[in-house]
């Protein structure tokens, strides 16, 4: 079984292109931007859109959703199959996860913001189907993804333990990904208020 076949290897690119790259990008962001200086007028309907693409609801939706429509197994075995779906299911994750963190990261006083002490909860309400889809690879007695390598030659043992090892890495890479920063939120709020108290 070789690495590409590996769907722990597609889990943790997932877990790259939407939960670790995308925060990475908007913190160094207000960098690239000073340095760049546009120097032209964005157009109203530009600025519209931009808060509908930025709106708490829409930037969770479109995180969570990405996250489930590619491990739908069908939509999983096309992105395996075809380098072009590849591509596209990369692209979805890296942009998905730019509009998820949005909120989190905070950078533009012109998007719609979410409260502080709501933030916490987005990342929380977050992991809910990210654990759902995880519990459901782990504990599962049947090979989900990757049905063809059973049929090629691959021990059903052996690929149902790596799409076990895929959903346990999922599972706590987004629990930290998530609550991590959800938890350092919070407390940081609690201690704001305690100075204030």
């Amino acid at each position: 079984m070789n690495g590409h076949n590996l769907v722990l290897v597609h889990m943790v690119r997932h877990v790259v292109l939407a939960g670790i790259l995308p925060p990475l990008v908007w913190l160094i962001a207000p960098a690239l931007i000073r340095a760049c200086r546009p120097g032209f007028l964005v157009p109203s309907a530009a600025i519209a859109l931009g808060r509908v693409l930025t709106h708490p609801a829409t930037t969770w939706l479109a995180g969570t959703l990405t996250m489930i429509v590619w491990h739908v197994p069908g939509a999983f075995a096309l992105a395996q199959r075809s380098p072009a779906w590849h591509a596209v299911e990369d692209l979805s994750f890296v942009a998905a996860g730019l509009l998820f963190w949005w909120p989190v990261i905070r950078r533009s006083p012109a998007a719609p913001r979410l409260p502080y002490l709501l933030i916490p909860l987005y990342l929380f309400a977050a992991t809910l189907p990210c654990d759902a889809l995880s519990a459901f690879l782990v504990f599962s007695d049947r090979v989900v993804y990757n049905q063809e390598r059973v049929h090629a030659g691959f021990s059903a043992t052996a690929a149902l333990a790596d799409q076990q090892a895929a959903g346990a890495f999922m599972w706590v890479a987004i629990t930290f990904l998530y609550l991590v920063p959800a938890f350092v939120l919070t407390v940081h709020a609690v201690s704001a208020e305690d100075q204030l108290g």
